[in-house]
């Protein structure tokens, strides 16, 4: 693709990386010439920095720089976007903390040129308070380069749509959906502020460069929006195409429905047409877009919408139809684990050996059977020896009187049959004190926190028996980076991948199963994900000898599901295995009715699954291929 064709659909200039960290790294580094140069200049560099989860690797990398590269910090000044209202300091949420942690308590910044939005200012005193913020921005000197982010409805800082491109530093009111975002950080909706103070739309614009960061397929839709929209008041991150040094840089799943990425031909590109997952793709979408199975498309329905090129080079449309419609075909089975006794040539799976060791990773303690619940029994039923890891405890999302139930239960079954000399009653009251006296999204007691995973532990226990596995294969790992209490985690670490490396050469897997979801909205699946793939990796430099024979797939949760030209494995589900998934969602009664952490979608874990697998299914019926009720989707990561 030229420059001028992505131009032609695109309105601030993009850059796509493969993964964040690739990206992050290269920010990192601007930031870091920009504060060589400017400090070579005599000139004290200003910084417009963001919070939340995706600008953390980027403040890492800039703590490497000064720790490792000697990277000075002496000649910088910094003002933060934005502060929820009101907010003490030191509470977990606030973005006065999450900068120290991140950043400031690890380089060698003075305080004094240090700015953040003061979440404790009296109300009647906010209105100076942010002048006097747009004052000091002036006296600086002007905002050098802005970091930011962007929100699920569009939102840069805390700009929500309505938000005017003149817009200044401000007391706002906070989007339901953006308070819904922010739920799991303050463990519950309810506790979430309503107001923030931001720097306005029209603030931001007046820094002389800007870079705006997004990651994962939850900030896809939106990234679409901001980069080939109109500019509209809706969407308060398109008028960022107002100014003239603006630049986006995306990972590959946050830009994947810009048109370059969703439908290349569209803008010209030239494309690779030997290349069978390019082509795929394209017929595909085209049998989307016309609502049509493929085996019905026409030559002049692909020359009409941009694919003459295609058709050029692969033939008529008959053939071209055919080629990719077995393809899909093919990758439908019912045998996950591959068929014994069966030509495996066009199967997604090898049908030896059989039975296999299938050891399956679920990040959190429910996240096997919402996402491939079908497919695990399936497997159990068709006799593979069938393990599954837990590798967290999942303890912070169990609502508090949960705890309090099960600690009561403990005390009477104590006091009913006298087994212990030191009551469990104690437990009980020291349990229901500390949460009675519990302070919004303060972390809960060690005790406490034991509790809730027990909880998670014994439910996710309840759902393996349900499906067939036996206790003896079922590992909870409880990975150290998850165990801090809160729902910021630590990065990961050379213990979380020694677990990780131990399990698998305790099993000796001929096929694994791992989370690929990541629009997950904690980011645990991502460091879950990680963790396998680094113990992998590791296996593999030492030459393995049971990682030659096995294969890893890769299936996606409650959050979003591969797209069709992606899925090389599609497990199909009867009514009856539907149900029996169900059953087994429901043993995790923690998180019936309604979870701690939702997301955006509030329906329960096992209405998400039901719809995403019926809407596979439906897919693959629109698409020509046969009905089912509901299908699993995998796609294999190769070694």
């Amino acid at each position: 693709m030229t420059a001028s064709d992505v131009r032609h659909a695109e309105r601030l200039a993009t850059t796509i990386y493969p993964d964040s960290e690739q990206a992050s790294v290269a920010v990192a580094r601007q930031i870091a010439d920009l504060i060589r140069q400017r400090t070579a200049e005599g000139r004290m560099c200003v910084l417009g920095l963001a919070t939340g989860s995706t600008p953390t690797r980027l403040y890492e990398e800039l703590v490497r720089l000064h720790q490792v590269e000697g990277l000075s910090f002496q000649h910088v000044i910094t003002f933060n976007l934005d502060e929820y209202f009101p907010m003490q300091p030191d509470s977990l949420q606030s973005y006065v903390r999450f900068m120290h942690e991140y950043l400031f308590d690890h380089i060698d910044i003075p305080a004094a040129q240090v700015h953040i939005p003061d979440g404790t200012v009296p109300q009647e005193q906010v209105a100076e308070f942010c002048r006097h913020y747009e004052e000091q921005i002036r006296e600086a000197g002007g905002i050098d380069l802005q970091i930011l982010g962007i929100g699920r409805t569009g939102h840069i800082g805390f700009n929500e749509p309505g938000s005017g491109a003149s817009s200044r530093t401000r007391m706002i009111t906070l989007d339901h959906i953006t308070r819904t975002d922010a739920a799991s950080d303050f463990y519950g909706e309810e506790n979430v502020p309503r107001r923030a103070i931001t720097m306005g739309v029209g603030t931001i614009l007046e820094a002389h460069e800007i870079v705006l960061l997004a990651w994962g397929e939850g900030k896809a839709a939106v990234v679409k929006r901001m980069v080939e929209g109109e500019m509209t008041d809706s969407v308060p991150a398109t008028y960022l195409q107002k100014h003239p040094n603006v630049r986006v840089i995306l990972d590959q799943a946050a830009g994947a429905e810009l048109t370059r990425m969703k439908s290349p031909w569209l803008v010209g590109s030239r494309l690779n047409w030997q290349d069978e997952a390019q082509v795929r793709k394209a017929v595909t979408w085209l049998a989307r877009k016309l609502q049509k199975p493929i085996l019905k498309l026409t030559d002049q329905e692909y020359n009409e919408h941009g694919l003459s090129e295609l058709l050029a080079e692969s033939g008529l449309a008959y053939e071209l139809n055919i080629k990719v419609f077995n393809q899909l075909q093919r990758t439908i089975t019912g045998w996950p684990g591959g068929k014994p006794n069966a030509d495996d040539s066009n199967r997604p799976e090898r049908a030896t050996p059989f039975p296999k060791r299938v050891l399956i990773f679920s990040p959190h303690p429910d996240d096997d059977v919402i996402s491939m619940g079908g497919t695990l029994l399936r497997l159990v039923d068709q006799g593979h020896e069938v393990h599954v890891a837990y590798q967290t405890s999942g303890n912070i999302a169990v609502f508090d009187e949960e705890a309090v139930r099960f600690a009561e239960f403990v005390a009477e079954y104590d006091e009913a049959f006298r087994l212990d000399e030191q009551p469990a009653e104690n437990l009980y009251h020291r349990v229901a004190d500390f949460l009675k006296n519990k302070a919004p999204g303060q972390v809960d007691s060690e005790e406490v926190q034991q509790i809730k995973g027990l909880i998670r532990r014994g439910e996710a226990k309840s759902a393996c028996r349900y499906a067939g596995i036996p206790d003896e294969n079922v590992h909870f790992m409880d990975l150290p980076f998850y165990e801090t209490g809160r729902v910021r985690k630590k990065p990961i670490g050379p213990e979380d991948i020694q677990l990780t490396v131990d399990l698998l050469n305790k099993v000796q897997p001929q096929q694994i199963y791992a989370a690929g979801d990541l629009s997950d909205p904690h980011g645990t699946h991502r460091v879950c994900l990680a963790a396998i793939f680094a113990a992998v990796g590791q296996l593999k430099a030492q030459n393995t000898a049971w990682l030659q024979n096995c294969w890893l797939w890769l299936y996606r949760g409650a959050w979003q599901e591969w797209d069709i030209d992606q899925i090389e494995m599609a497990v199909p589900l009867s009514p009856q295995e539907l149900t029996r998934k169900r059953r087994a969602i429901f043993k995790h009664q923690s998180q019936k009715d309604r979870p701690l952490f939702p997301g955006a979608d509030q329906r329960e874990f096992w209405q998400r699954a039901e719809d995403r697998n019926r809407t596979t299914a439906q897919l693959y019926d629109l698409l020509g291929l046969p009905e089912y009720e509901a299908i699993e989707a995998f796609v294999r990561w190769h070694f």
